[in-house]
């Protein structure tokens, strides 16, 4: 089995169906609709369900656009909402903040996956970039809005290339004070080369070496994952994997292997699924190597993300 060609890290996720559905709401809104400025500087403004793919999207094709999920009853929010303002201002247009009302506006807040607030998120080329939960200090704001520059600039936006004074957001940083497991890795970029020229172990030794300089960071570990999955995936026979399962319905080894294959078909459910039932029909070492296998594909996936939580709370239901 060959690697998947839409193999890739979690940390860019395609807002394609977003843009469609956000392009039918706006096409259905009065004409009258305009967006509303949330600062008068431009550098901060309000965002709706009906203007989201043409303030937040189309305009991240040319500057990095970073998102306020906010409500008018959370404290921490207003905590962090004036320290990104004050950033957007000094940014002074290398970056724009979108604030987004997750009570006005519901759909967009399920498409993004909101959960918690304030949740802050980037969107580069139409590409969503992962941020933080909470009301962070502002000097780790800044140092995460420095890795969004850099992606930026990376992808060739002019909103990424001009730096600005040290220690500002945006600020191109100096030689050797590149911050370790960023997005500007020269690790993550190895690794990504790697993938690409479909070279497994390289890929692999790439997101090791990320591991050990950051423990637990997570587009490393979820890279690994996946690299590990491929690979696995390569040296099985779908069909005899399929028949021993299907004749062996308590081994976990062979349970596993078909999880493993529906994974790497993007069917994660499936794969949950099945490492469950046999969780729930197991019990001691069998159990236990069956929940391993379930842990590990797990990493593949954003913590927060909804099926992942899922079947979470299905396997503490089982253990617990």
């Amino acid at each position: 089995m060959q690697q998947p060609g839409n193999f890739s890290l979690y940390g860019a996720v395609d807002l394609g169906a977003r843009q469609a559905a956000a392009q039918r709401q706006q096409q259905a809104a009065s004409r009258q609709d305009q967006p509303a400025a949330a600062g008068t500087d431009g550098y901060v403004f309000d965002v709706s369900e009906a203007t989201f793919e043409a303030d937040v999207l189309e305009r991240s094709r040319t500057v990095p656009i970073v998102m306020d999920l906010w409500a008018e009853w959370c404290g921490p929010c207003k905590q962090l909402s004036p320290v990104l303002e004050k950033l957007a201002t000094e940014a002074a247009g290398e970056w724009l903040l979108a604030k987004v009302d997750v009570d006005a506006n519901p759909q967009l807040s399920a498409a993004l996956q909101v959960q918690s607030i304030p949740m802050v998120v980037a969107v580069i080329g139409g590409q969503l970039v992962p941020g933080f939960l909470g009301a962070l200090p502002e000097t780790q704001v800044r140092q995460w809005l420095g890795q969004v520059m850099q992606v930026a600039q990376q992808l060739g936006l002019p909103g990424g290339q001009a730096g600005e004074a040290d220690g500002e957001a945006g600020a191109e940083p100096e030689d050797g004070d590149e911050m370790p497991g960023g997005y500007g890795d020269p690790d993550l970029q190895d690794a990504q080369q790697a993938m690409e020229r479909g070279d497994l172990d390289a890929a692999a030794a790439a997101f090791e070496r990320m591991l050990a300089a950051t423990p637990g960071h997570p587009m490393a570990t979820a890279g690994l994952a996946q690299v590990k999955l491929i690979q696995r995936v390569n040296s099985y026979d779908p069909s005899q994997v399929r028949r021993d399962a299907a004749a062996h319905p308590d081994d976990v080894d062979a349970q596993a292997k078909v999880a493993d294959i529906d994974m790497s078909m993007g069917n994660a459910e499936e794969a949950f699924d099945r490492l469950l039932g046999v969780i729930r029909r197991t019990s001691g070492e069998d159990r236990n190597k069956a929940r391993v296998h379930l842990i590990g594909l797990f990493d593949m996936f954003p913590p927060r993300d909804p099926a992942v939580s899922k079947a979470r709370s299905a396997l503490s239901a089982l253990l617990f």
